[in-house]
């Protein structure tokens, strides 16, 4: 960057706040979604109908790539070849990922509520999922290893990987090298929100996937919106993220009551964000790169610093973010996302943790000394990165755990992506014929004050055959 810029992020002491001001601290930069869902409803329609022609022409028109082939089975590709450190590199964030996520298989567990009824658990892989890894402003194919390798673990059978083509048509190397490493099936050279229609419909050449999962624009993600299962649908509305007097709720009805759209999503995604909670034992020159590490993202991007005692330089620390963002490539961005940023002062570690937990950051730096003994205090975050010698840098690539995180506040109700973001639970139960006389008339009871009769003569019809069996036997004797 060349041109001089400053640290425009706000200051506010949260001892001179009221509650309502504290609280409207947590909003982060608006989006309109009312016209990003004018723009994209008929993308996803057009897509819908028209399907891989459709992908080419949004592709020529919002890439300016010229496409013969919309689906690549990776299979098929060549073994992309890597400068050897590069390569180094992704095996070892991949062996740490691949780690990380297999250690989160749980272990199937039978339980025996009651004499002869026995209940369990048992997880199944999702058959088919989309991922979605970015190609805009930046190439992102850490976000590939971060969703293929979980979805290899988990044993999903189809695994579709959207990505912007670069303009020759070509995928990015390091993505295929993720791709085929990880057991991606296809490749659907295209981004934004003619991606995820094509992923969420289904075309000739790529296949309907049940669930899509990544973070993307705000067009990838009204997309995800507009095509997730309804119910999610009306939530973003509850929580107001939607201006929904401004969509055609019928629109969206009608697709949704078409079960070729039914997909899921993983999480409702905003702008990126980083909270950082320092003490005056925390280096300014960390502090300053950790916030820009999250502000290079993109101008929407948020960051938020949170002092946790009197001791702290805040002067030294603006004039190292200034300094630093001077020479960053991307420092534009970062400029303009501090300009709607902010810095906080709280009294005690208590009232930053607490201010925190109100906020829900993405990322959490917690930058102080004795940093581990504040973790059971933490509700409210996507990840966190303890002490001063954990950068949120790690996460985003290699310590193993995933980056596709929420956020906008929805690490309120919302984890990361993990192995569980690939399966689904399905719970058995089987009773012999000691459970159903044991279990049977409490079930028959329930269904009579439900008025349920079906209910209730599925359970004592069973019974009396029972009985009839028993006294037929009591008579041979």
């Amino acid at each position: 960057m060349n041109k001089s810029v400053k640290c425009a992020m706000k200051s506010y002491k949260l001892s001179e706040l009221s509650v309502s001001e504290v609280d409207n601290l947590k909003a982060r930069p608006r989006i309109d979604f009312s016209s990003i869902f004018g723009v994209v409803q008929p993308i996803v329609d057009d897509v819908r109908t028209r399907g891989d022609d459709a992908v080419k022409e949004f592709t020529s028109k919002f890439d300016k790539v010229q496409l013969d082939r919309v689906v690549e089975d990776v299979a098929d590709l060549p073994d992309p070849q890597l400068d050897p450190h590069v390569k180094e590199a992704f095996d070892v964030a991949y062996n740490n990922i691949y780690a990380f996520h297999a250690a989160q298989k749980s272990e199937e567990k039978s339980v025996e509520n009651m004499k002869g009824v026995r209940c369990k658990r048992v997880a199944r892989s999702i058959g088919s999922v989309g991922i979605y890894v970015p190609g805009g402003t930046a190439v992102l194919p850490s976000t590939a290893l971060m969703l293929s390798i979980p979805a290899k673990i988990a044993g999903c059978k189809t695994v579709v990987l959207a990505t912007p083509p670069s303009k020759d048509g070509s995928i990015c190397k390091e993505v295929l090298y993720c791709a085929k490493k990880a057991g991606v099936t296809h490749i659907l050279k295209a981004g934004g929100a003619q991606a995820i229609a094509a992923m969420a419909w289904g075309t000739s050449s790529c296949p309907k996937v049940e669930k899509i999962l990544g973070p993307g624009n705000q067009y990838v993600t009204a997309a995800k919106m507009i095509l997730q299962v309804i119910i999610e649908i009306f939530t973003l509305m509850i929580l107001d993220f939607v201006n929904f007097h401004c969509i055609d709720i019928n629109s969206l009805l009608s697709s949704h009551q078409n079960s070729e759209a039914m997909i899921s999503i993983d999480m409702p995604a905003g702008p990126s964000e980083v909270l950082v909670i320092a003490d005056k034992f925390a280096n300014p020159v960390h502090i300053a790169a950790d916030l820009l590490s999250q502000a290079e993202h993109g101008p929407d991007s948020q960051v938020v610093l949170v002092i946790a005692d009197d001791g702290v330089n805040l002067a030294a620390i603006e004039d190292e973010i200034t300094k630093q963002c001077e020479s960053l490539p991307r420092g534009e961005f970062a400029a303009k996302a501090l300009s709607h940023s902010f810095t906080v002062s709280a009294r005690d570690m208590t009232e930053a943790i607490s201010f925190s937990n109100m906020y829900a950051p993405e990322h959490l730096i917690i930058n102080v000394k004795d940093a581990e003994k504040w973790e059971s205090f933490i509700e409210n975050a996507g990840s966190v990165f303890l002490g001063q010698w954990t950068p949120e840098s790690v996460g985003d690539y290699a310590s193993g755990t995933n980056h596709v995180l929420p956020t906008y506040g929805y690490a309120r109700m919302y984890g990361g992506v993990s192995l569980d973001s690939f399966q689904k639970y399905i719970t058995v139960q089987t009773l012999t014929e000691e459970g159903l006389r044991n279990l049977g008339p409490y079930v028959a009871t329930m269904a009579q004050v439900e008025g349920l009769e079906a209910h209730k003569r599925a359970v004592t019809l069973r019974l009396q055959d029972i009985e009839a069996n028993t006294n037929g036997q009591n008579e041979m004797i």
